[in-house]
């Protein structure tokens, strides 16, 4: 019995160790760090600069990348521009509309996973976390294909979920925002009822989601206060975390709110949106459940968004815009991966003990991190001088290094260890050096004839 019950241990220790992914939680709880959750939905890139301003350091922007827009070039120069204005992706992914129907979107096919897989892995993302939500408002019929299908939701999150998570766990996977003011009709289907027929159809659909997207307007009307309580307001959120647990759902999933705003018809609506605005960031979305905020829309001049817009026909900025950049914000510091490459390094392959030596090393940067001169160390040398100043992701930079050899002969090997801000990242590179004693010179060889035949001298 005890040799039956030895194996049985023996085997769960195997299966857990062995069998189940040891890396499934990669990523990273992004209250367990300084949070920026000021943040901006955003339909442009050319924005950005005008966004960061406004939102702050490591603030986050929410961008919608239909199928057809999946160019890695595009959105790796984007991701680039981001990580150089600290601003943190969150990627809705979304089909098409259909051709000749503008108002309704494509049914997601889950034949076209693996090509999202593909095309979101192969880019070098800005932080740690790859934030991306799947979908947009499925509740309505014409998010999905003309139909209401919460069961055929659920089956394309859960598999679109783990097959981004098996190629990389680092993905942050949200479902999509809902519209909770939607009601029971041909077009839509109440929030509740679409969570729960998720459920019943599928009981494990949240077992590889990271954290909720909520959709938490001030309704009625996109006008309600900014202190509201419960569904269809500001704190829509709340609802929605309560009534997932109500369904069974245990996992404590941090809240994105990735569309909120209020709709501004007149000039004079558009004043009176500072102080909503003003009171729901720092009264109610500084909750410490909330990691991010990112209001609907920075910039959209023309119908059917141009009522949310944060920046008029002319390219000037409503009221409300200036509430929002007045307001305090966190430093955001988001976890990045510091990687390098050291490619080589030229060193000494002889020298004598005790003296000084200058090295050049030639090092990739392959993680996220932009490298700052005054930010970067390397143990046991000098450096003298970094070309360029700045290293960013893919670029190689040229380290002009110095030293000093210690006072003992034989093989000396350095193993380079390379430090942003004190924090090692990388011990991939050794040099060696054979240290000699130093060849003594003529007059050395002089002075010690001359010191022995003088001691002898007194000897006699």
């Amino acid at each position: 019995m005890f040799v039956n019950k030895l194996k049985i241990y023996c085997f769960l220790l195997f299966a857990i160790f062995f069998v189940f992914p040891k890396n499934i939680f990669a990523i990273y709880d992004p209250a367990s760090v300084p949070n920026n959750h000021f943040g901006m939905h955003v339909v442009d890139t050319s924005n950005l600069k005008e966004v960061s301003k406004l939102v702050g350091d490591y603030g986050y922007v929410t961008i919608v990348i239909q199928k057809g827009e999946r160019d890695p070039k595009r959105w790796q120069d984007a991701f680039d521009g981001m990580r150089r204005l600290h601003l943190i992706p969150i990627i809705r992914i979304a089909s098409a509309p259909i051709a000749g129907n503008n108002n309704v979107w494509e049914k997601p096919s889950v034949d076209e996973i693996d090509g999202w897989v593909s095309f979101l892995n192969s880019l070098n993302w800005v932080v740690k976390n790859r934030y991306v939500t799947i979908g947009n408002e499925p509740n309505h019929a014409n998010e999905w294909g003309g139909q209401i299908d919460p069961a055929g939701y659920a089956k394309y999150l859960s598999f679109f979920s783990r097959r981004l998570k098996e190629v990389n766990p680092d993905f942050f996977i949200m479902p999509a925002g809902l519209d909770a003011s939607a009601g029971n009709t041909r077009e839509s289907m109440d929030e509740s009822l679409f969570l729960s027929q998720m459920i019943q159809n599928d009981s494990h659909v949240f077992d590889f989601i990271d954290g909720f997207a909520s959709h938490s307007y001030p309704n009625p009307d996109f006008s309600g206060p900014g202190d509201a309580a419960g569904r269809g307001t500001v704190r829509t959120y709340d609802w929605e975390l309560n009534y997932l647990k109500f369904l069974g759902v245990s996992k404590n999933l941090p809240v994105f709110i990735t569309e909120t705003g209020w709709v501004h018809k007149t000039d004079t609506t558009a004043t009176d949106i500072g102080p909503k605005i003003e009171i729901a960031f720092t009264k109610v979305w500084s909750d410490k459940k909330i990691v991010a905020v990112t209001p609907f829309i920075f910039k959209y001049i023309d119908p059917p968004f141009d009522t949310f817009s944060w920046v008029n026909k002319e390219g000037n900025y409503y009221d409300f815009y200036q509430n929002v950049l007045n307001l305090q914000k966190t430093v955001g510091k988001p976890i990045q991966d510091y990687k390098a490459d050291v490619l080589t390094g030229i060193f000494p392959k002889i020298a004598t003990i005790r003296s000084n030596y200058n090295g050049i090393l030639i090092i990739k940067n392959i993680g996220q991190s932009i490298w700052i001169r005054d930010n970067l160390s390397i143990k046991n040398l000098q450096i003298k001088s970094i070309y360029p100043e700045n290293i960013e992701p893919g670029q190689i930079g040229v380290f002009f290094v110095a030293g000093k050899f210690p006072n003992i002969p034989g093989n000396y090997g350095v193993t380079i260890e390379l430090s942003e801000s004190g924090e090692m990242f990388n011990n991939q590179f050794n040099f060696s050096t054979n240290l000699i004693s130093p060849i003594p010179s003529i007059g050395d060889i002089l002075n010690f004839l001359r010191n022995t035949v003088e001691r002898k001298l007194r000897l006699k």
